[in-house]
């Protein structure tokens, strides 16, 4: 997979993190991982059984279009291939898919599927089995979220030849040979996906370098390797499957425990890597470094401005005047969280960045509270208004937010109150978070989201994103419902002019910016780190997800 399939080879060596991180995290184009992660050393290794630790939370389906969560894609990243990827250089490349054209009007894609690739029970891959793909991602009784979003805009479906699928489109879609690539789009076996859901959930079947042979909950979900795998795009240097034999793939969700399990060889690769064991694998020479930012969104906090104090856009801006955000990512990320001021990551070639609406200004702060009516304190410092004391309900996914995030929280916590404004953080396992979004039971909120391409913007703040996919998720979390915006991000999306859509976006990101519906922090944090032991790292997803058809161990 050297020359196709990687969005990020960002690899660097532990010794040089600390100094490599400021300036490697924001690069746009990837370094060469091949010779960085020790695929110079000799002949590949055959066998072996290499051990993942996952901090993030086990999910409860190991099938990518239920739900749609990293921690999915993650794993599913090993079994399962999808109809486009991204190259080194990150453009689009057809991978289980052969070709594609769209008609003058935007409305009509054309698919052409590979020959002679077929999923692990045997099936062949063909537009039959593309459409019932996409037919379980849109059915309301998959509850698919990631997935169903991002193929909205299909219409109609039909095989026109054993290899050919025409989709008929409500709209144009841009976007859609993006969201082809993601894992959460990926193709099973249109056999085995007509089991039942706890089957599929269970051991989806793909097309992958591996296969699932078991997952025994609350410890590991066990690969194998696919002895029939087919590349569906040769490459002379690494013919035939995967070197590993298996992979055996543990949830650890305690940060010190997983870099501790690491470090004694009992597994060979961590992630959600926290920025002191980073700093602290400078030291160990038996330990190395991939830093591959997630594309779509960058790490932020939303503000919810579908009610009080936050429906009023003084008390918006006057918050994020309030924090001081640059010192807590200095003094807790150790160089590894460059900030960001735009809502998309830097892995996304049209992010628009505004820094000077971020600034930590307390003076500021006070004057638009002020004027927003909050000028009395109580007792204890807060600002109130008609007896009402100003605070901010701030649950926070224990999953989904390292330690380090955490800690930053409590110190923006501890800034706004300087500001006379409280921020009540809850921590709580994934499904109580996930319940407390359903209740509308929140200010303030920090939640992922990876999508490949800058239309994350319309799945983020579009008013139609306040509407729950079948899921029950919906991902317009600030809850910004605008006209002007929606007119933007409409036509940004349906555009075939390159020019006018990334004009689109940029006005689009310039509105939510000023209207102050989030706080940017940082790319979404996706680090790993792993034995020196393992060879060939570096290889990733367009959603940055490593794969480990090229990896081995050494011993």
């Amino acid at each position: 997979m050297k020359n196709v399939r990687p969005l990020a080879r960002r690899l660097f060596p532990a010794l040089t993190v600390l100094t490599a991180a400021l300036v490697l995290a924001g690069c746009s184009s990837p370094t060469d991982s091949a010779a960085e992660s020790g695929t110079d050393a000799g002949t590949p290794v055959i066998g072996g059984t290499m051990v993942y630790a996952s901090g993030d939370a086990e999910p409860t389906c190991l099938d990518p279009h239920v739900g749609g969560n990293y921690p999915q894609a993650l794993v599913a990243s090993q079994f399962l291939e999808t109809l486009y990827t991204k190259d080194a250089e990150g453009k689009l490349i057809p991978w289980l898919a052969e070709d594609s054209t769209v008609s003058e009007d935007g409305l009509t894609h054309t698919l052409t599927l590979r020959d002679g690739i077929s999923f692990t029970d045997g099936t062949a891959l063909d537009a039959a089995a593309v459409k019932a793909n996409f037919e379980h991602l849109l059915d309301p009784k998959t509850a698919s979220s990631t997935g169903y979003l991002a193929l909205g805009k299909i219409d109609s479906m039909k095989a026109t030849e054993t290899n050919t699928l025409e989709l008929k489109l409500k709209t144009p879609d841009n976007s859609l040979l993006e969201s082809f690539s993601m894992p959460w789009v990926a193709i099973e076996s249109p056999t085995a996906l007509k089991r039942s859901q706890e089957e599929n959930c269970a051991a989806p079947v793909g097309t992958g370098p591996f296969k699932v042979e078991s997952w025994n909950k609350q410890e590991a979900v066990n690969l194998i390797r696919n002895e029939d795998y087919v590349r569906p795009v040769a490459d002379p240097n690494h013919e035939g499957t995967a070197y590993l034999d298996a992979i055996t793939w543990r949830f650890i969700p305690e940060a010190a425990t997983r870099y501790a399990a690491l470090q004694a060889g009992e597994v060979q690769i961590i992630d959600n890597a926290q920025p002191d064991t980073i700093a602290a694998a400078v030291k160990n020479q038996t330990i190395k470094h991939l830093d591959a930012p997630r594309p779509g969104a960058s790490n932020r906090i939303e503000l919810n401005s579908s009610k009080a104090p936050f429906n009023d856009s003084k008390v918006r801006e006057a918050f994020i005047h309030a924090v001081n955000v640059d010192a807590g990512i200095d003094s807790l990320f150790f160089g590894t969280a460059p900030r960001s001021y735009s809502p998309l990551s830097s892995a996304e070639s049209l992010g628009y960045s505004a820094k000077s609406l971020f600034d930590y200004d307390p003076t500021k702060a006070a004057e638009l509270l002020d004027a927003a009516g909050w000028e009395k304190r109580d007792a204890e410092g807060y600002r109130v208004k008609d007896g009402t004391r100003l605070s901010l309900t701030f649950p926070v996914s224990t999953s989904q937010s390292v330690p380090a995030e955490q800690s930053l929280f409590e110190q923006l916590q501890a800034t706004a109150k300087e500001s006379g404004i409280e921020i009540k953080i809850n921590l709580l396992d994934l499904s109580s978070w996930y319940g407390e979004l359903a209740k509308n039971d929140y200010n303030l909120l920090s939640a992922p989201y990876t999508k490949v391409g800058p239309s994350v913007l319309s799945v983020l703040f579009h008013s139609d994103s306040t509407i729950p996919a079948p899921s029950g998720y919906f991902a317009n979390l600030s809850q910004v419902k605008d006209p002007a915006l929606d007119a933007l991000l409409d036509t940004a999306g349906s555009t075939m002019d390159t020019a006018e859509r990334q004009e689109k976006y940029a006005q689009a990101q310039k509105l939510v910016l000023e209207g102050h519906y989030l706080l940017p922090l940082y790319d979404q944090q996706n680090h790993f780190l792993y034995s020196s032991e393992l060879l060939n790292v570096g290889t990733t997803t367009a959603v940055a997800s490593p794969v480990f058809f090229d990896t081995w161990l050494t011993k």
